[in-house]
This record gives C-alpha cells, structure tokens and sequence, in this order.
C-alpha cells in the first residue's frame, strides 16, 4: 500500500498544527511558481484558508477557479480534482483543514 503521506511535489514550507487518523490541519507556504499538483482525496474535503498573497485554487467537474485573498476560503469536496497555486505564480500561503476521514493523495492528469 502506498504511503499517503508521500507527495510527488515539493513546496517551500510545511507546518502540523494538528493531526488525528480523522481531520489534519497544516500550514503550507508556496514559493514563487510552486504548486500542489492536481489530485483528489477518496474522503476529506479540503477547506483552504488564505493567509498569505494570493491563493487560486482550481477544480475540475465542475470547473471553477477560486481566487482567495487573505481571510477568505474555500472547500474543496471528496473525488475532486483540485491544483493549487499562487495566484499568477506568485508565493502563498494558507491554512488547510483536510476531513473527517481517512487522509489520502490521488494524483490526476
């Protein structure tokens, strides 16, 4: 079975601020032209919250871009195809909470 922590992408910054076999919560800064590729979790939604510049967070079925700038959100439901970005390339960094359920990082083309 694969590690579901392992991730095929590499960002400047990670940070744990809570973590359960249920709902994980973590600070993620992109550098400038970093991404959180596109994939889906079976289970979790993933709630995005701007901290930092500006987030784009993309999704596929339905098609949608969401622009957050500092203080707002979004969410992300389960078998979502979603990328992260900062917007226009630029360095960003956000909240996430990812649940309830089992964590799990399905990479799609």
């Amino acid at each position: 079975m694969a590690d579901p922590e392992a991730r095929p992408y590499v960002i400047e910054h990670r940070e744990v601020v809570a973590r359960t076999e249920a709902l994980r919560v973590s600070i993620l800064t992109l550098a400038e032209g970093q991404e959180v590729p596109w994939h889906h979790h079976s289970q979790v939604t993933d709630t995005f919250y701007c901290l930092e510049g500006v987030l784009s967070v993309e999704t596929r079925a339905p098609n949608a871009h969401h622009r957050l700038e500092v203080g707002e959100s979004c969410a992300v439901p389960p078998m979502t195809a979603h990328r992260v970005t900062g917007h226009d390339g630029g360095r960003a960094r956000f909240l996430i909470v990812q649940g309830i359920g089992t964590y799990d990082y399905c990479p799609a083309a």
